[in-house]
């Protein structure tokens, strides 16, 4: 009998041991009571409870969108996911928005004392908080301005979970589902903006291709302004030398000519006659042209003289006549000749003047 109560006892002894004996998890933490009261927190290895005395206090945490009772505190940052909620803009408009947070406990103890679910808490102070900044946003705004929620939102969420003992490090809009009939609505003003923006990007290439034509033709029509100036002064330049050229060789011609009478004796009568009768030859080349010199009569006598001259040297019996003789004879007949005279008319007396 007394072996019997000895061996219950020492049964009951090591079951008390192997109670007691408790492994905890790297990044976690266990809180322990002491007959019902916060003892301390068992970090992460090996501890020992004393049995009947000591116990560790069940936390109610959420995983998986459900929640579970668990002796363990994680301290690592952990995601929380919500459903959609329902909000109203400032607009009135009905949307459905769903959100992301990360938190991160940091006290255990008033994790555990201060709230008595955290993960509930947690949840619908989110909820609540949605709500109110969505609400006071419009309907444009709450789609372009989730950074600004984000931010307004988790300031809220930290302030109010810091006596719980818990850091919320980021919250994160997951989505946002407006009415059917204002997705309907918005497609109609994106589509809308982008044909406007299209059409004013072709009018923008249009102009831009406008000016580009139009400052081509100018390039163009200046170069060819410039290459036609060009071009006229060349012509120029050249009209210029040649007449130049022109000038230069009349010159060097009646120079010639005028040195080649005085090397010969002189301008005699007879000489200047042949060369006005030459002269009289070439502009009377061509058809239906007529030149009457006023002079006619001293070119007629001249003419007299050299037939004269030529008629002479072909007598045998004739004496030679010299070129003085010539010129005085000539020069005679020049003289003794008068130009024609030239009717000069008068105007009828007017009855006044009679």
């Amino acid at each position: 009998m007394g072996t019997a109560i000895f061996v219950i006892l020492a049964a009951g002894v090591v079951f008390a041991l192997v109670k007691g004996l408790r492994i905890v998890p790297q990044a976690k933490v266990m809180v322990v009571e002491r007959l019902g009261r916060f003892h301390h927190v068992a970090s992460s290895g090996l501890n020992i409870l004393i049995p009947f005395f000591d116990s560790p206090r069940a936390m109610e945490m959420r995983v998986d969108n459900r929640f579970s009772r668990t002796y363990l505190v994680d301290l690592r940052e952990q995601v929380m996911g919500f459903e959609t909620v329902q909000v109203i803009t400032h607009d009135n408009v009905t949307m459905e928005v769903g959100s992301v947070i990360y938190y991160q406990i940091v006290d255990p103890a008033k994790a555990l004392y201060a709230v008595e679910n955290l993960a509930l808490a947690i949840e619908q102070l989110t909820m609540t908080n949605l709500r109110n900044i969505m609400g006071g946003l419009t309907l444009d705004q709450t789609l372009t301005s989730r950074e600004t929620v984000n931010s307004k939102l988790r300031a809220v969420l930290d302030e109010a979970t810091e006596k719980w003992g818990v850091k919320v490090t980021r919250v994160e809009l997951r989505e946002i589902e407006p009415p059917a009939t204002i997705k309907e609505a918005m497609a109609k003003q994106m589509t809308a903006e982008r044909e406007r923006r299209a059409e004013v990007t072709k009018a923008e290439g249009d102009k831009a291709a406008a000016i580009l034509s139009a400052e081509g033709e100018k390039t163009s029509r200046i170069l060819r302004a410039e290459a036609e100036r060009d071009a006229e002064v060349a012509r120029a330049e050249g009209r210029k030398r040649a007449t130049l050229m022109d000038a230069e060789a009349k010159a060097e011609a009646t120079r010639l000519v005028f040195d080649a009478i005085n090397a010969g004796g002189g301008a005699t009568p007879e000489v200047l006659a042949l060369r006005y009768m030459e002269t009289l030859q070439e502009l009377g080349k061509g058809d239906n042209k007529m030149f009457v010199p006023y002079e006619a009569t001293a070119a007629l006598g001249s003419i007299a003289t050299l037939k004269e001259v030529f008629s002479k040297e072909s007598t045998p019996k004739a004496q030679p006549t010299s070129a003085a003789a010539l010129s005085a004879q000539a020069l005679s007949r020049t003289v003794g000749t008068q130009p024609p005279a030239v009717p000069v008319r008068t105007r009828p007396a007017l009855p006044s003047e009679e």
